[in-house]
């Protein structure tokens, strides 16, 4: 039965994704990127910190050794982000910001795809999503393998925050494509290897059922950086007070939202 909900809940923020962002970037709705980022922001850390933490430091584990974990994982994605951005500034001979294929702001990605090798950027994204699902997949079982509320969270917090990456994803496969529907599939292929990392994290945590309490603080060091390096920063290029206040307002409404999902996956 866990199996089965890892495999829903990872197929769901896999694919879900993309296809939401799909919706948002040829639709009507994609005036509303920036609410999305917010919203994601405030989801990302309601689950970090409100559900996969809490989790792990009800376990027997010291929490100076979860501390450590949590450390180490936040340095862990920042120096992953520093090694893609050399590597792709280098491959690309442009600027490292522009050829970054992780960053949720799809300004970033349109600007991508003027260098002068753009076919390669777009395998560079696809690459560079196939790792990320995987790693979100192993991410999600662990939540589950907790608690199924938890997995629940977890699913639609990882959802939310790959749909603005995923729309400029899109932006730039269709550039290379030519054609929404290839673009669309590629980037749907690369997400759907989300399950793929679920049920490898699913065979791990079950056979390293006593370590769980250190996969739940990596996830929790994930989320925490994606929103505080990735999404935040790009939310404080905008200072206006109305788009301030609108701004504050769809974090709560991230937070509020998480809250909601796990009680009422509690109540069931």
């Amino acid at each position: 039965m866990t199996l089965v909900a890892i495999l829903l809940g990872t197929l769901t923020a896999g694919i879900g994704s993309v296809w939401l962002a799909a919706l948002l970037s040829f639709g009507v709705l994609a005036r509303y990127t920036q609410h999305m980022l917010s919203l994601a922001a405030g989801a990302l850390l309601a689950t970090a910190f409100l559900h996969l933490l809490p989790e792990a430091f009800e376990s027997e584990v010291s929490a100076q050794a979860l501390f450590t974990t949590l450390l180490a994982g936040l340095v862990f994605f920042f120096l992953l982000d520093k090694a893609e951005l050399w590597h792709h500034g280098h491959e690309h001979h442009a600027p490292a910001h522009d050829a970054d294929p992780h960053h949720a702001d799809h300004a970033h990605h349109a600007h991508h795809t003027h260098s002068h090798d753009v076919k390669s950027g777009g395998w560079a994204i696809l690459a560079g999503d196939s790792v990320h699902a995987f790693g979100d997949g192993i991410l999600i079982a662990s939540a589950f393998m907790a608690d199924l509320r938890l997995g629940v969270v977890a699913a639609l917090a990882v959802l939310m925050h790959e749909v603005p990456h995923h729309m400029g994803d899109l932006m730039v496969l269709r550039q290379t494509s030519g054609n929404r529907r290839i673009a669309v599939l590629k980037v749907t292929l690369a997400g759907a290897v989300t399950a793929l990392g679920g049920m490898v994290g699913y065979a791990l945590v079950d056979q390293l059922y006593g370590y769980l309490p250190f996969f739940l603080v990596m996830a929790a060091s994930s989320f925490v950086y994606v929103a505080l390096a990735d999404l935040i920063p790009q939310l404080q290029k905008r200072a206006s007070a109305r788009e301030t206040a609108a701004q504050i307002g769809w974090l709560a409404m991230g937070i509020a939202l998480v809250m909601l999902t796990n009680a009422i996956a509690h109540s069931h």
